[in-house]
């Protein structure tokens, strides 16, 4: 009785956890917006592009052949690598949310209404927070040993953002930074 009591509440607090944290971080924080076309210059996608090979299981399959290969190697690999990982995911995680900062602002000052753009951002921001959370729960997997991550299409989703910026702001006149 008390196992499937424990059962019933893991299986109810589970998906109220993944809410909460997805409403947190749709939530906007204290950043600052930085809008200026050095900025947006330097934003780019390419910036990520380490992360897709960064817990690539080939490496560990190659550490696994070499001569002195020790579980405690892969193991401080594992560490070392999710450290990184989560570096990135998180920069990867600031920058959308400025993007999107960017974006409501360049609405706000439009003269024109733009419920397709909100209607796209709001779209865009579940995904991608739909995708940090799993992208979190993959990399926790992976430290385990159990699996590999997949997150080429947080970056395409970034990316996808950051080319929806880049053709409004030229078209505003100014953005106040």
């Amino acid at each position: 009785m008390t196992y499937t009591l424990c059962l019933a509440l893991v299986a109810v607090l589970i998906p109220v956890l993944g809410v909460c944290l997805l409403l947190r971080r749709l939530t906007p924080g204290d950043q600052e917006l930085p809008v200026t076309t050095e900025w947006l210059g330097e934003l780019s996608a390419e910036r990520y592009r380490p992360m897709l090979r960064l817990l690539d299981a080939s490496d560990f399959e190659f550490l696994r052949t070499q001569k002195g290969f020790t579980p405690e190697m892969e193991k401080n690999l594992r560490r070392q690598r999710t450290a990184m990982f989560r570096e990135y995911l998180n920069l990867l995680e600031s920058d959308f949310a400025r993007i999107c900062m960017a974006l409501k602002l360049v609405m706000t000052q439009s003269e024109c209404d733009r419920p397709d753009l909100a209607t796209t951002l709001l779209q865009y921001q579940l995904r991608f927070a739909a995708g940090i959370l799993t992208a979190h729960w993959q990399v926790f997997l992976f430290r385990c040993g159990i699996r590999n991550v997949e997150i080429s299409g947080l970056v395409e989703l970034f990316d996808g953002m950051r080319i929806e910026l880049t053709t409004l702001v030229p078209s505003a006149a100014a953005i106040p930074a």
